[in-house]
């Protein structure tokens, strides 16, 4: 056994693999190599910040009198993150104020409908559908109740 080991031993020493010779890269290609892949990585991810959105309100929050909310208009509740519309007297509707294009909040109700500012998304007071703009969704429903002259959000 100890023979064969001295003649293995022996090839690998005295018969060098054939073939050019390979170097090692050099720091600058590894620097640039990486800075590459950075950049890469930096690329793909996504734009801008996230917008911040506050935690969604628990079950049945009393959001304010039914005298607040206007015919033909509708008011935002930010902290809820609702939108109350009267489309016509004494008609209710409720949506999510997160609009469906990119998750801005939605900042007004004005001229019949509900508006973001961030790319000029419109929806309808009636059934929060798109009006115009980027967005691609409805506004999605939001569960009411109206008892008193108050808006309960269930």
């Amino acid at each position: 056994m100890a023979h064969l080991r001295a003649v293995v031993l022996h090839h690998v020493r005295c018969h060098p693999l054939k073939g050019p010779a390979v170097d090692a890269p050099s720091r600058r290609t590894i620097l640039t190599g990486a800075a590459a892949g950075l950049a890469a990585v930096a690329g793909c991810t996504k734009y801008g910040e996230p917008q911040a959105t506050p935690a969604p309100a628990p079950a049945d929050t009393v959001l304010g009198p039914t005298a607040d909310i206007p015919v033909g208009g509708g008011k935002i509740f930010a902290p809820q993150q609702v939108v109350v519309t009267q489309p016509v007297q004494g008609t209710f509707k409720a949506f999510t104020s997160i609009c469906t294009h990119q998750s801005c909040p939605v900042a007004s109700v004005a001229d019949g409908t509900i508006n973001c500012d961030c790319h000029g998304s419109k929806y309808a007071l009636e059934d929060g559908s798109v009006q115009g703009g980027p967005a691609p969704r409805p506004l999605a429903p939001k569960q009411i109740s109206v008892s008193g002259g108050s808006i309960t959000l269930t």
